[in-house]
């Protein structure tokens, strides 16, 4: 199955950018490959099942078919009904995701298909720097021209977790990867971690292992429960910890940005304590813990010359 990507930051809060591209039948305003776009049969842009009849600047013609809309998590996914080139069980997705460091948002435009023996190769191109970085692209140029709208809440109101951090590191995603994947290797990056390292000296990449170390004042025990090296994500939960929260569980995902060769790094946390003791701790685990991290994180890529931008 063949896999085509791009994606790239756009300065534009997520929920303007989810304003433009909501629309199923809007695409020719912002892709500047589509010379037309209409919904058939008069239906509802945002009524799951519709056909979308998309008209190119050649006057080829294609279909596509919403089967997935999510307003809560800014994405949707579409296939082909009438496909403008010869591929098989064509799967789309285009997903944003807010960048809470400076209130950016993460476009990624991704998508799955057959391809024929002959063709191998040739359509992920196509696909990924024909059609969806042109498009991300005109997204980009007409929401610096247009004033839209952001009304509602983030997230409809239902976060994906009680602290959701995220920032673009300035470097590839393996690098990124490299020095994240590394469960003990945190207190080099980190400048209020001391004295970390795996107890039973086992090794940072054994999912049930677990790290020790220093955090101000206090010590902390936290226990690996996911690595993925296929989707660039970790997750971890505390065993023994002074804070007063409970069943305390926290992860990354790293997610590249083809624009620019970086990446965007997601870090979310949820846990049990009281109302009031969450006044204090949300904001601590996201401005001191995580974004900290990402800020020190990217600062060390700089001065190790790997990062793509200061």
């Amino acid at each position: 199955m063949a896999q085509a990507l791009a994606s790239t930051i756009i300065e534009a809060p997520v929920e303007a950018v989810w304003a433009a591209v909501r629309d199923f039948g809007a695409l020719a305003a912002w892709h500047p490959g589509i010379a037309r776009s209409v919904v058939e049969q008069g239906h509802d842009p945002d009524v799951v099942g519709c056909i979308r009849e998309l008209t190119l600047h050649d006057g080829g013609i294609a279909r596509e078919r919403l089967v997935m809309l999510d307003d809560s998590r800014y994405r949707f996914t579409y296939n082909f009904e009438t496909p403008p080139f010869p591929v098989a069980n064509y799967l789309s997705t285009l997903e944003l995701i807010p960048v809470t460091n400076g209130d950016a948002t993460y476009a990624r435009w991704s998508a799955t298909f057959d391809e024929k023996p002959e063709d191998t190769g040739r359509y992920v191109d196509v696909v990924s720097n024909g059609i969806f970085a042109p498009g991300l692209a005109g997204l980009a140029s007409r929401l610096r021209e247009t004033t839209v709208s952001a009304p509602g809440l983030r997230w409809q109101g239902h976060r994906p977790a009680k602290v959701f951090c995220s920032s673009v590191i300035p470097a590839s995603l393996e690098r990124v990867w490299q020095e994240m994947r590394n469960f003990a290797g945190m207190g080099g990056w980190h400048p209020e971690i001391r004295d970390m390292c795996m107890l039973g000296d086992v090794r940072a990449d054994k999912v049930s292992g677990v790290r020790d170390f220093r955090f101000g004042t206090g010590r902390l025990r936290e226990q690996l429960t996911l690595l993925s090296d296929l989707d660039h994500e970790f997750r971890y939960k505390i065993n023994a910890s002074d804070t007063a929260w409970l069943n305390y569980h926290a992860g990354v995902r790293l997610y590249p940005i083809t624009t620019s060769g970086e990446s965007l790094a997601v870090w979310t946390a949820d846990w049990t304590a009281s109302a009031v003791d969450d006044v204090t701790l949300i904001p601590m685990v996201h401005g001191e813990v995580f974004q900290l991290a990402f800020d020190t994180l990217s600062q060390t890529l700089v001065a190790q010359g790997v990062a793509r931008r200061l």
